[in-house]
């Protein structure tokens, strides 16, 4: 019996899984901002707790305990947006608050080094605030290289198919949310870059370290409110929408506090108040929103994976 010219037939290999939308986000990533959040508890805490006693403690010797003790504030605001980032499962619902968090890591570390003649370790003085400028600066040193290699390692992960908005910005707030944005981005060049001339107008006594560092602080919040405008989606921003309230929140029981010192009735006085009320009002207003549009995109979002699902199978 003649044998069939024609090859055995071998069954076609199965499709593997498709990749899931996003880029997954890094376990070191997640687990630089825990490190962070803890770090931001203890040492934010101290410093506004510090400052609301009317006290001055930092790294460098300030003139006014409203600068490091607003410095504390935003650590402590940001702490809870920082523990909840470890629910993130994708680079785009966490970058938000990584890119600002890497603003303020990097940026104070550099401040920290243009200003070391001003360190308590380098001209001495009382042995807390020597030992606490120590540690400033090893433990800054230390989250500065660890921010950065994190984002690279992050940036070099494979990312799956575009992962898609199922809670875009309400037209309305598109405006205020850029005037808020740059509001701060700009202060926070002119006090980073031109201390000298920007210190001017802040509404309290500082010196050129002070002017920096707040000037970093407000250069992460613009970055962090314009990038929640270029996301276009409030289920991305999650995270970063917790932290706008509570840094809101701990900047105001610091300066309410240290009320007295500041001069209200001027220009930069004013713009002050209108910023911190726009951070508060911005998250809390997208926190509603996301609440309120979580049942709709929840749906999609499954209706979505299931007609992924099914078209998989049927090509199958």
């Amino acid at each position: 019996m003649a044998e069939s010219p024609d090859p055995p037939r071998t069954a076609a290999p199965e499709p593997g899984p498709a990749p899931a939308p996003g880029r997954p986000l890094s376990a070191g990533v997640a687990v630089l901002a825990t490190a962070v959040a803890v770090i931001n508890v203890l040492v934010g805490g101290t410093l506004a707790v510090v400052a609301l006693t009317g006290h001055v403690l930092g790294a460098w010797s300030s003139p006014e305990p409203l600068s490091p003790g607003l410095i504390g504030a935003g650590m402590l605001g940001t702490a809870p947006a920082l523990f909840g980032l470890a629910r993130a499962r994708t680079w785009e619902q966490a970058r938000t608050l990584v890119l600002p968090l890497t603003v303020v890591l990097v940026g104070l570390f550099a401040v920290t080094l243009l200003n070391a003649g001003r360190l308590y370790i380098a001209h001495g003085g009382p042995i807390v605030p020597v030992f606490f400028s120590l540690g400033w600066l090893f433990v800054l040193g230390l989250l500065c290289v660890g921010a950065v290699v994190c984002l690279a390692g992050q940036l070099g992960r494979r990312s799956g198919p575009a992962l898609p908005r199922t809670a875009p910005l309400p037209g309305w707030s598109k405006p205020p949310l850029a005037v808020l944005g740059s509001s701060w981005l700009g202060i926070g060049t002119g006090l980073l870059l031109r201390p000298g001339f920007w210190a001017d107008f802040v509404p309290w006594h500082t010196n050129r370290a002070d002017a920096q560092a707040l000037g970093v602080w407000a250069l992460a919040l613009g970055v962090g409110v314009l990038g929640s405008l270029a996301e276009d989606d409030l289920d991305r921003t999650r995270a970063a929408l917790l932290s706008l309230p509570g840094t809101a929140l701990a900047m105001t029981a610091v300066l309410a506090a240290r009320a007295p010192h500041v001069d209200w009735s001027s220009g930069p006085g004013l713009g002050l108040v209108a910023m911190v009320a726009g951070l508060l009002l911005a998250g809390a207003s997208g926190r509603l929103l996301l609440r309120s549009g979580a049942g709709a995109g929840a749906g999609e979002g499954q209706g979505a994976r299931a007609g992924a699902g099914g078209a998989v199978h049927g090509a199958g």
